[in-house]
């Protein structure tokens, strides 16, 4: 049983029943090569910029050396909603 170009296009399961007559629809298709492609390599990765050890180091240093009130280090369900009092 042969089908028509356009309804083997038009079936979902082309590639399933017969691979290399789709792989020639592919290759020989007008809209297809009329696409903008692009080839991407994993080394095509545009590059991160990388911070000194020394800015790190620095900023660690800072924030180790902040100092925090009792307020700071209570846990968030501690704290009273908006609106409402803890009463003792």
């Amino acid at each position: 049983m042969l089908t028509t170009t356009q309804d083997f296009a038009a079936n979902p399961f082309a590639m399933l029943l017969d691979p290399e007559r789709v792989a020639l629809e592919v290759a020989g298709s007008e809209r297809l090569a009329r696409l903008r492609s692009r080839i991407y390599r994993p080394l095509d990765k545009p590059l991160i910029a990388h911070r000194d050890a020394g800015d790190q180091a620095a900023y660690d240093e800072e924030v180790d050396a902040a100092e925090l009130s009792e307020a700071d280090l209570l846990p968030l369900d501690d704290q009273p909603s908006i609106g409402t009092e803890l009463s003792a």
